[in-house]
C-alpha cells in the first residue's frame, strides 16, 4: 500500500473514531437542549424532536398548528440554544420577493458622484428563518423563499448572493382561517422535508403554562451548540450507514402510497389520489438516520422510520372524493400503510443477498421466500 493510501485509510479511521465519539456524546446533547428549552417551552416534546430532526438533516419544517402555540418562542428559543441567528418575516398579501431576499440600491460617491448599486440584504440570511404564516402571501413571494431554501442562495440583479449554513426554515401555517390565502402547491410542499403539528396542550401543562408565563421575570435559554458543531451534525448524519434491510421496508412503504403501484394495498387503491414520491423515501432514510443519531446510536432500524413516517407523509399523500365523502384522512392512510406494510425478514433478506453475490438466482425455484 502505498504512503499516499495508507494515509487516506488512517484520516478514515480517525474520522470514523471521532464520529463515534460525537455520536455517543449526541445523546447527553439531546437531553440538554430538551431540557434548555423545557425553561421555555412546556410540553410539545414530540415538536421539538421533530424539529430538531429537521434542522439536523439540512432540511425545512412546515407546522400547522392555530395560534398560540408558541410557535415563535420554539424557533427563537431554538436558535438561543445552538447561538444561531435567527429572524422573522410575517408574510401577508403585499409582501414583495425583495422583502425577503433583498434589494439593490442606487448610492451616489459623494467625491466622485459616481453612480453604483450596493445590494442590500434581506431577512433570508439568516441561520433560522421563521416564515410566519407563510400561505398568507401570493404564490410570486412563496416562489422567492422556496428558491432559497432548494438553493441556499438568492439572485438579485443577475448576481447570485450566497447564504452561510447552517440555513434552516420553519414555515407556519393556520389551519383555521383559509379566506385571504393562497395555498401552497403540491411540487412546493414537497420540498419541505417534515410537516410538523402542534397541538393543544394537556390540562397539566397549560396550568404550568399559565405560571410561569405570567411572572415577571421568564427564563432565558442558554446556548448548549454553535453553527459549527450543527454542520458536523449534519455532515455526520450523511455518512451514517444504513442497511438494505431498512432501505427496503423504506421502498416498500413509499411505493405502497401510490395507488397505480403494484404494491399498493386496496385500501390506497381505494381512497389514495396521489402517492408520495422518491422524495418521501429520502427524507424518511434521512429522518431515520437523524433519530438514531440524537439517541447516541449508529445503527438505524425500521422502527425508526415508522416514527419519521407521519411527518415525512402526511402533505405528500392526498386523498380522494371517497376518503372525503367516508371521512378517511392521510393521517388513517398512514396509519394503515405502518400496520400493513412488513419488514423484510432479515435471515430471507440475508440468503438472497449471499445467492446475488455469488451469481445465482435470489430465489430458488423450490424455496419460497418471506420476501
Amino acid at each position: 500500500m502505498s504512503d499516499s493510501a495508507e494515509h487516506n485509510v488512517e484520516a478514515a479511521k480517525g474520522r470514523s473514531e471521532k464520529d463515534a465519539k460525537l455520536i455517543a456524546a449526541l445523546g447527553s446533547v439531546r437531553r440538554a437542549l430538551l431540557d434548555e428549552l423545557g425553561k421555555v417551552i412546556v410540553g410539545q416534546q414530540e415538536v421539538l424532536e421533530q424539529i430538531l430532526v429537521t434542522l439536523f438533516c439540512r432540511g425545512h419544517a412546515l407546522v400547522i398548528g392555530v395560534p398560540g402555540l408558541a410557535k415563535t418562542l420554539i424557533v427563537r428559543s431554538l436558535a438561543r440554544c445552538m447561538a444561531l441567528d435567527f429572524k422573522r418575516i410575517q408574510f401577508t398579501p403585499d409582501l414583495m420577493p425583495s422583502d425577503i431576499t433583498g434589494t439593490e440600491v442606487l448610492e451616489i460617491d459623494p467625491e466622485t458622484q459616481r453612480r453604483s448599486f450596493r445590494f442590500v440584504a434581506g431577512p433570508i440570511f439568516t441561520n433560522i428563518l421563521l416564515a410566519d404564516e407563510i400561505n398568507r402571501t401570493p404564490p410570486k413571494t412563496q416562489a422567492a423563499l422556496l428558491e432559497a431554501m432548494q438553493e441556499y442562495a438568492v439572485t438579485v440583479g443577475g448576481v447570485t448572493h450566497a447564504i452561510s449554513p447552517p440555513f434552516f426554515v420553519l414555515a407556519t401555517q393556520n389551519p383555521i382561517e383559509l379566506e385571504g390565502t393562497y395555498p401552497l402547491p403540491e411540487a412546493q410542499l414537497d420540498r419541505f422535508m417534515l410537516n410538523v403539528l402542534i397541538s393543544y396542550p394537556a390540562r397539566d401543562e397549560e396550568i404550568r403554562i399559565f405560571r410561569t408565563t405570567t411572572i415577571d421575570e421568564l427564563p432565558e435559554p442558554t446556548a448548549v451548540m454553535d453553527g459549527r458543531q450543527i454542520l458536523h451534525v449534519q455532515r455526520i448524519v450523511r455518512r451514517m450507514p444504513v442497511s438494505d434491510h431498512v432501505l427496503e421496508y423504506v421502498a416498500s412503504l413509499a411505493r405502497a402510497t401510490r395507488p397505480e403501484c403494484e404494491e399498493a394495498p386496496p385500501y390506497v387503491k381505494q381512497y389514495v389520489e396521489w402517492g408520495a414520491g422518491p422524495r418521501a423515501g429520502q427524507y424518511l432514510v434521512l429522518g431515520a438516520k437523524a433519530l438514531a443519531l440524537i439517541d447516541g446510536r449508529f445503527n438505524v432500524s425500521c422502527s425508526d422510520v415508522r416514527d419519521v413516517a407521519h411527518p415525512v407523509l402526511r402533505h405528500r399523500i392526498f386523498t380522494n372524493f371517497n376518503a372525503d365523502s367516508e371521512g378517511v384522512s392521510v393521517e388513517d392512510v398512514i396509519d394503515h400503510l405502518l400496520d400493513t406494510i412488513q419488514e423484510p425478514d432479515e435471515q430471507a433478506y440475508a440468503r438472497k443477498a449471499r445467492r446475488r453475490r455469488a451469481g445465482r438466482p435470489a430465489v430458488p425455484e423450490d424455496e419460497e421466500t418471506d420476501l
